[in-house]
């Protein structure tokens, strides 16, 4: 709104011409993010409290447990509110990305504010019924995987590796924009892969691999993120570290002297998207402010399952989708940390007549708390892992 306002009819006013700037719009959306969501924030736990919107906390005999018993959830309503409206004052509306990514959050967002919904107001602890989730997660990745292929606004620029082109200045080494399904594949000396590689001689059954692959992302690391939400402060600082990582990786690939110098693919228009990535780790650092220990309010799968298919859907968008199992390796591993404890317990239990555990609980951040660590320890241990994981990816970028 901001954007079209100075960039249209407000454009001789003195100052107005920052609007132009990424950096600047940016900058701005992650700062009125993150103060919205603090001074809203409290706004909006109060109304929580008010309407008993409280977590009823299972009995799983961990230290602390009982202390949580009616902390207002829901509260990934504060991180879709202050991620929508600095992407609203600051981004370029007219982006096909931000556009998707809009649709992601408000879609996502409607199918964890109904689950939360079920299990609060409808008192079913089970919630939405995991078919109509997997369902919504498969209609959101079919969406953004035909809108890739189709859209004419999506397309990417390789390095041109021939003779004449290294004697070009720097971003002028690029070949034409095209349609493409390239993507990034991280410690590789070409790192450079085309899905239409896979079936050489088959355009459908590319495009059937790719959207299926998409819609595969987007559910694992959605379902992830919201087996990460489990402590105080885990799942939102988790996602922050992660954000701030797709964050530079989009700025990087967005910028055609940078892409140019570092040797990886250019997309065009991809950098719009660093606004809504600053507006959604905005959002994420302030809602950190009631949700650090002792949590004043937690995300619930209103905020869990939006914030793990916006991390897919970013890294889809730029390209770097085999990164995330670095990056967003602590969701990975809680993930594979209950598939792990299920199947082991069912084939022991099947072989053996009494199940047996890997863990001493499921997901990992558990199994922790079982050992006897408070839940400061185990989160900020954490988010160091988180960051290391987040550095290694970016410098992917050079380690070939």
């Amino acid at each position: 709104m901001l954007y079209y306002i100075f960039e249209n009819w407000l454009n001789d006013i003195p100052g107005a011409g920052l609007f132009n700037y990424l950096s600047f719009r940016a900058g701005m959306a992650f700062i009125t993010s993150m103060l919205f969501s603090i001074w809203a924030g409290k706004r909006i736990i109060n109304r929580l409290k008010s309407m008993q919107i409280g977590e009823t906390v299972r009995d799983l005999n961990l230290e602390g447990q009982k202390e949580k018993e009616g902390t207002p959830t829901m509260g990934g309503i504060i991180i879709i509110l202050a991620t929508l409206i600095p992407v609203l004052l600051f981004a370029d509306l007219t982006n096909v990305y931000i556009q998707l990514l809009l649709i992601t959050l408000l879609w996502m967002g409607f199918i964890g504010f109904m689950d939360d919904y079920i299990k609060v107001f409808l008192k079913n602890k089970e919630g939405l019924k995991g078919i109509f989730k997997i369902i919504g997660q498969v209609a959101l990745g079919l969406v953004v995987a035909l809108v890739m292929l189709m859209s004419p606004d999506i397309t990417i620029k390789t390095e041109d590796h021939s003779p004449q082109a290294q004697e070009m200045k720097l971003g002028e080494r690029f070949n034409p924009a095209e349609k493409s399904l390239k993507t990034t594949m991280p410690f590789m000396k070409n790192n450079e892969i085309d899905y239409g590689h896979f079936f050489p001689n088959s355009t459908s059954l590319t495009w059937l691999f790719f959207i299926l692959f998409v819609i595969f992302i987007i559910t694992a690391i959605s379902n992830a993120a919201n087996l990460t939400d489990g402590i105080d402060g885990l799942a939102a600082g988790t996602s922050a570290i992660i954000v701030i990582a797709l964050g530079i990786l989009a700025w990087i690939s967005g910028n055609i002297l940078i892409s140019d110098y570092l040797n990886i693919m250019y997309i065009p228009k991809i950098g719009e998207v660093f606004v809504f990535i600053s507006a959604f780790g905005g959002a994420l650092v302030g809602f950190l402010w009631y949700n650090a220990y002792p949590a004043q309010v937690f995300m619930g799968d209103t905020g869990s399952l939006t914030i793990g298919a916006l991390i897919a859907v970013v890294a889809i968008f730029i390209r770097k989708e085999w990164l995330l199992p670095l990056l967003a390796g602590i969701f990975v591993v809680e993930n594979a940390s209950v598939i792990i404890q299920k199947s082991w317990f069912k084939y022991t239990r099947k072989k053996y007549g009494t199940g047996r555990r890997v863990f001493l609980m499921a997901p990992y951040h558990h199994h922790f708390q079982k050992k006897g660590w408070h839940e400061n320890k185990i989160v900020i241990r954490f988010w160091i892992i988180g960051i290391i994981l987040a550095v290694l990816s970016i410098i992917s970028l050079k380690i070939r």
